[in-house]
């Protein structure tokens, strides 16, 4: 069955959807110890999601360090507290291994974060907005593309919250690893779309104006 696409996608349409959540495992790693152990792990995967957090400045001027690290497979998910351990030389190995396809989105920005902490080559990163693009999409927040390819939505309302809190909420927890999976999960679709051809673009017509200033 052809996929239908479209270029941009209303907000108000995506708050009807029902919520996308990851379902998987979430590990919190707090140490380099927890650090070896998980990039390990990672290294091993077929392919990674991954996302940062920073918390939220509300003074002007007032810039802080990316805060934490999320690295998803399919089903598991290492939240790296880099407000705890830094990029740990673990943590360096991930980021410029050039083996596993690490995808995300918008990831000149993350990339740079990372490298107010410490400096890295990146290696084999895979930016969504770029292949979303070349499709003709508009729209490129990760909860639009989302919800323009699987009809459902990603909640932001932990977006703004303080990642450097001594211990994550739930919450928190939840709406990281979702974000890192989300990564994965649109990435796949877009290899399937475009090897398949199956979808179609529909450009969204902007209301008229037709009022006329006198």
């Amino acid at each position: 069955m052809e996929k239908i696409i479209y270029d941009k996608i209303d907000k108000q349409v995506i708050s009807a959807m029902p919520r996308a959540i990851f379902e998987g495992r979430i590990i919190v790693i707090n140490t380099a110890a927890e650090a070896d152990k998980a990039v390990d792990y990672l290294l091993d995967q077929p392919i990674l999601g991954v996302d940062t957090e920073t918390r939220p400045s509300f003074k002007k001027g007032q810039t802080h360090n990316v805060a934490l690290l999320q690295v998803s497979t399919h089903d598991t998910c290492f939240l790296f507290r880099l407000n705890y351990t830094g990029i740990t030389r673990a943590i360096r190995r991930l980021l410029e291994d050039t083996t596993v396809p690490k995808i995300g989105l918008s990831l000149r920005d993350d990339i740079l974060s990372l490298h107010r902490r410490s400096d890295f080559k990146p290696g084999n990163f895979i930016d969504l907005q770029k292949r979303m693009c070349e499709l003709g999409v508009e729209d490129l927040s990760l909860q639009k593309i989302y919800a323009n390819l699987f009809h459902q939505k990603i909640s932001k309302t932990a977006q703004l919250t303080n990642w450097e809190a001594d211990v994550l909420s739930e919450k928190q927890k939840l709406y990281a690893a979702t974000d890192a999976w989300a990564c994965i999960m649109i990435y796949e679709e877009l290899c399937r779309l475009e090897e398949s051809g199956d979808y179609k673009l529909i450009k969204k017509v902007e209301p008229i104006n037709n009022e006329v200033n006198v």
